[in-house]
């Protein structure tokens, strides 16, 4: 009796949680003589694909860089040695619906330079189908930067300002605001920012050397759309641009010789992509086809100047082409049919000094097929997609002074991916998912580039491997998911030839370097659950009949997972995620909200051993809405603790090396966003422009702009 009072306890701690989620899709303002009418977006959203985050109304992830907002998530990690995955599941990184290309260091620090109240939402497709890319991994980050736009100029204006205070105040403070217009003819929107950040960041690297490094970073940036309507159809045009530049000055403290050296470094980076969409329209709204051609360019350059001397540059350009179809097709009860191709060719090269070390050639050709049905209380996916690689590609390297050349190891292979999907719909907003896909990571620009891009000292080097071969994954899952918020899971991946990061020491040197392992089994077990503290203040009948806004009650969400990797040369241990949330409202309608996560110590991450908790911090929010809700205020205190430290071992044949890093995590700041009121109070809302994703509910969904 005890155990089934308790499974309606938490049954109705769901329902309870979850009764207010009808129209909460998307957030709308509609002014009609003064009056202003809004519609609350929900903060998490979990569909049978997907998890999605809002950003735009979450004080406590919207302050200070999307980095940080990103390492609150729930069952994300992200780390230098552990790189980034959900529930166990390495992430690849999108943004308004493309791949980043970059990977490591650089994407570490774009996500640093983007300010995260820059991002709508974020979306964690954890099932990607056949009509994404096969190389998109185990799980897709979409990170969304998008607005919506009314008739005329519309404005939103976004500030913050943060400071941490160890060895002495470092300051950051970023700017931006969106503009939003639309005329008779088009339709256009701006949205213009900068960052500014200047931080520390100490390591020591078992007993050999200690770096001390104080650097400074700005970032600019300028995502544009426009949108022109060519009868029933529609025609959209983008234009991004980012620049980063920053410096760094490193002292290096020598044990074993008892000397110190300092070395300045210097990187910029440009990346501009542009694209163009024609989405035709068919009387049949379900029926879409689109066209969409893309072109982006990143250039880079790396310098080290002092004790130890770098010059390094790369160069990278994408070409990419892709129709995409679908169409209502009756299958069963109900079902739907999508199809489409691509076209991808990347080039890469870079440059120590004069000399081209390496020039890197991928193309890809890709055509998909999928089905979705409906039967009863059961929803189907089947689908393949089929790609062609032609890798080449030519490596320059000097040994013992004579300039050489080789081919890179050519990856030339025609392969097919299925994908399977069966939902069962045990109830309404309670559902079983098992899934299974097959899919490919090629190695990234950012791995393959044999030049060090971080620092150089006599005891310390790093760099990437240009023969590197693709990642060939094997997932399978099987879900529990009840009213978006509580769900079960365990997935597995059969993985070969993982790239993973290892650390060794050769005589008095660390490496640092990208190696592959032949097989490698994962085991993930994921949970979630909501915990309303009305739960124990109010009788079970009255919270069944309670209808609550989860944005306006006390919480705790508890996460908990737990991954264990098999190795064929070392005998690993599995690790824990432990993720706490709390919200709390207070007198006058303000938010308080209170964060905690950590991995404890004593797991395995591959080849490192985690000794003591990583990602060990407690954060705190506080948050009040003026002016009509058009002004929101937030006050933040981050790692209030000064627990957020790096200490990991990394094993391999040749021994033990011992790593330690920290960073001024522990800060306090303030954000500002104010909508600035438009005068004309019957403007409609159009559709996102800039660069934004309209997928199916289900998995498999078609990456589009616009609606």
């Amino acid at each position: 009796m005890k155990k089934t009072l308790f499974t309606l306890s938490i049954l109705g701690s769901i329902l309870g949680f979850a009764q207010e989620t009808k129209d909460n899709k998307e957030t709308k303002e509609k002014e009609i003589e003064g009056v202003v009418i809004t519609k609350t977006k929900k903060a998490v959203e979990q569909k049978a694909d997907r998890t999605i985050f809002d950003f735009s109304e979450q004080p406590s992830l919207n302050s200070g860089s999307l980095m940080e907002g990103v390492k609150k998530l729930p069952g994300l990690v992200v780390s230098d040695m552990v790189g980034m995955m959900y529930q166990g599941k390495p992430l690849d990184v999108y943004m308004d619906g493309r791949p980043l290309n970059i990977s490591s260091n650089e994407l570490n620090a774009f996500l640093e330079g983007m300010p995260a109240n820059s991002v709508e939402r974020i979306e964690i497709i954890t099932q990607p189908g056949a009509e994404f890319p096969a190389t998109s991994g185990g799980a897709i980050l979409n990170i969304i930067t998008s607005k919506s736009a009314k008739n005329y100029l519309t404005a939103v204006y976004n500030g913050g300002y943060r400071f941490s205070s160890y060895d002495k105040y470092r300051s950051r403070f970023n700017n931006s605001i969106a503009l939003n217009s639309r005329n008779k003819w088009f339709g256009w929107q701006v949205n213009l920012g900068q960052y500014y950040r200047e931080s520390l960041s100490l390591s020591e690297l078992d007993a050999l050397t200690r770096n001390h490094s104080n650097s400074l970073g700005r970032t600019y940036y300028m995502n544009s759309a426009f949108t022109f309507e060519l009868g029933k159809d529609r025609l959209l045009l983008n234009y991004d641009i980012n620049h980063n530049n920053g410096n760094a000055d490193v002292t290096s403290d020598n044990f074993l010789n008892n000397t110190s050296t300092s070395n300045y470094t210097n990187n910029n980076g440009l990346r501009q992509e542009v694209a163009a969409t024609y989405q035709k329209k068919f009387e049949d709204k379900n029926k879409k086809l689109d066209f969409k051609a893309i072109y982006t360019n990143s250039d880079s350059e790396f310098n080290q100047f002092g004790a130890q001397s770098l010059n390094n540059s790369s160069l990278f350009n994408l070409y990419n082409f892709r129709i995409d179809y679908s169409q209502p097709l009756k299958i069963l009860d109900e079902g739907k049919m999508s199809f489409g191709g691509l076209y991808d060719q990347q080039n890469f090269e870079t440059k120590n000094g004069s000399l081209i070390n390496l020039d890197y050639t991928r193309q890809t050709t890709s055509a998909y097929l999928e089905f979705q049905a409906t039967l009863k209380k059961f929803d189907f996916i089947a689908g393949a997609r089929a790609e062609n690689y032609d890798i080449t590609g030519i490596t320059r390297f000097y040994d013992k002074g004579i300039l050489k050349e080789s081919n890179l190891n050519p990856f030339k292979k025609f392969k097919v991916f299925p994908n399977a999907s069966v939902q069962y719909n045990v109830m309404k907003q309670l559902f079983v998912n098992v899934n299974y896909n097959k899919k490919i990571t090629l190695p990234s620009v950012s791995l393959l580039n044999p030049n060090n891009n971080t620092l150089i000292t006599e005891t310390v080097t790093s760099s990437g491997n240009p023969n590197l071969q693709p990642t060939i994954f094997d997932n399978a899952e099987i879900k529990i998911s009840a009213f978006d918020y509580a769900y079960i899971g365990y997935n597995t991946s059969w993985v070969k030839d993982q790239i993973v990061q290892k650390v060794s020491r050769e005589n008095n040197v660390i490496k640092n370097e990208q190696v592959q392992v032949n097989s490698i089994r994962t085991h993930n077990f994921n949970f979630g659950m909501p915990i309303p503290f009305m739960l124990f203040t109010t009788p079970f009948s009255e919270l069944m009949k309670f209808n609550v806004n989860p944005d306006k009650m006390n919480l705790l969400y508890v996460y908990t997972g737990y991954q264990v990797q098999e190795m064929p040369d070392i005998k690993t241990k599995g690790f824990w995620i432990f993720s706490l949330m709390g919200q709390f409202i207070l007198p006058k309608d303000i938010r308080l909200q209170a964060n905690y996560n950590v991995i404890p110590k004593g797991g395995n991450f591959y080849y490192f051993q985690i000794e003591k908790p990583l990602n060990n911090a407690f954060d705190l929010t506080i948050s009040k809405k003026f002016m009509a809700d058009r002004l929101n205020l937030s006050l933040y205190a981050r790692d209030i603790f000064n627990q957020n430290k790096s200490v990991i071992v990394a094993n391999s044949l040749d021994g033990k090396v011992f790593t330690s890093n920290k960073f001024d995590s522990r800060s306090f700041g303030i954000t500002v966003n104010y909508k600035i009121p438009t005068k004309n109070k019957l403007a409609k809302e159009d559709p996102n422009m800039i660069k934004t994703t309209n997928q199916s509910d289900s998995n498999g969904g078609i990456l589009q702009q616009g609606q």
